[in-house]
């Protein structure tokens, strides 16, 4: 498995699209200084995955992007396809369905990088380890710069020794011991704070079991308190239903109460109403009782009066008979005179007795009649009252 193709698009230099062949054998690259030579194997060092942008020439990652010149803009993306031959099959298990492997690496300003086998994201790890199964890659010696040789003439042991595995064709699986190496020691890692995690879930474990043990009680006790109160409930209930009926008992005789009394009401309207229209007769006939009573009242005080004149008249009178009886006998002559003047005084006088016989008995019917009246009014009243 070889390289067959290159293509940059805006990186460094190459703001236009570039494509490369890798001719089988050597391939040289021939120009003037600044015309991108350098770029061309950064290029290729950056798409099997390098990450150090000092390598790359610049301060940050995103310099490999075309900055911009006077006469054109900068750009925002750059990307560089590697095409590799594998008509062999030489590749991983999981690239290794195709003839023609394009890797690509794109980069986006202030985005990071993205990789892609086939048009598949894959990830840089991978990358790397692809390269390195087949003897190159970012950091290989394959890739031999300036003053490359020197170094690997004066290099140490340990150099020397990762040449000859490379040339050898196992630094995949130094790369790939070096992870299995280093996930080992995570989990060793992670064992030992499984420990630790274990003490801990141990030591909740006792909280939660107590924790249990509580809410085992607290069921229970919560259990008694829910019978209590359904027990209390009934009870109440019960309470409630006794006090309903006693309630329902007390309406029904309030009720009938109610009824008794309002029946009553009516039939004390309808005595009402009618001693209301009772009431103006009643009042008629008290005023004209009244007023009676009131002319009785004057006529027995003329009768009292006229009793008063005649007691005073028969005193009068008496007084006279007893002069007269002392005059009998010095008027001699004027008997027969004075005997027909008696016969007519003691007429008179029974007249004036027969009268007041009958003014007595006249007074007496007045004072029945109004006695009659005030009570038939005392009556009404009452009655009204109530």
């Amino acid at each position: 498995m070889h390289f067959t193709t290159l293509r940059l698009i805006g990186f460094k230099s190459f703001v236009e699209p570039v494509e490369l062949p890798i001719e089988t054998g050597m391939t040289g690259i021939v120009g003037p200084n600044g015309c991108g030579k350098s770029n061309i194997v950064e290029a290729l060092r950056w798409v099997m995955g390098e990450t150090s942008a000092k390598k790359m020439r610049g301060s940050e990652m995103d310099d490999v992007i075309f900055g911009g010149s006077t006469s054109r803009p900068a750009r925002n993306i750059a990307e560089v396809t590697l095409s590799l031959d594998n008509s062999e099959r030489a590749a991983p298990a999981r690239f290794n369905e195709a003839d023609i492997l394009e890797i690509s690496r794109r980069i986006e300003r202030g985005s990071g990088s993205l990789y892609r086998v086939n048009g598949n994201d894959v990830r840089a790890r991978d990358i790397q380890l692809l390269f390195a199964d087949l003897a190159s890659g970012a950091h290989s010696t394959a890739m031999v710069s300036q003053g490359r040789v020197g170094a690997l003439i004066g290099a140490k042991p340990a150099e020397r020794r990762a040449l000859l595995e490379e040339a050898a064709g196992i630094t995949g699986l130094h790369s790939r011991r070096h992870e299995v190496e280093l996930r080992l020691k995570a989990a060793e890692t992670n064992l030992e704070r499984l420990d630790d995690v274990i003490g801990a879930l141990n030591d909740q474990m006792r909280g939660l079991q107590r924790q249990a043990r509580q809410a085992q009680r607290y069921r229970k006790i919560a259990e008694q308190i829910l019978e209590k109160e359904a027990t209390l409930l009934h009870i109440r209930w019960v309470e409630a239903s006794d006090a309903k009926n006693s309630s329902v008992k007390q309406l029904a005789s309030l009720e009938r109460v109610v009824a008794e009394r309002t029946q009553a009401a009516a039939s004390a309207s309808r005595r009402r109403a009618d001693t209301q229209q009772a009431l103006p007769k009643l009042r008629n006939t008290a005023v004209r009782a009244a007023a009676e009573l009131q002319r009785l009242t004057i006529a027995l005080k003329e009768l009292d009066n006229e009793e008063y004149r005649v007691s005073e008249s028969s005193a009068e009178i008496s007084r006279r008979l007893e002069q007269i009886k002392g005059d009998i006998a010095r008027e001699n002559d004027l008997a027969k005179e004075a005997v027909e003047t008696i016969a007519r005084l003691e007429a008179e006088h029974s007249n004036l007795q027969s009268n007041k016989i009958e003014e007595a008995n006249a007074i007496e019917a007045a004072q029945a009649a109004l006695s009659e009246a005030r009570e038939t009014l005392l009556t009404e009243e009452n009655k009204l009252a109530n």
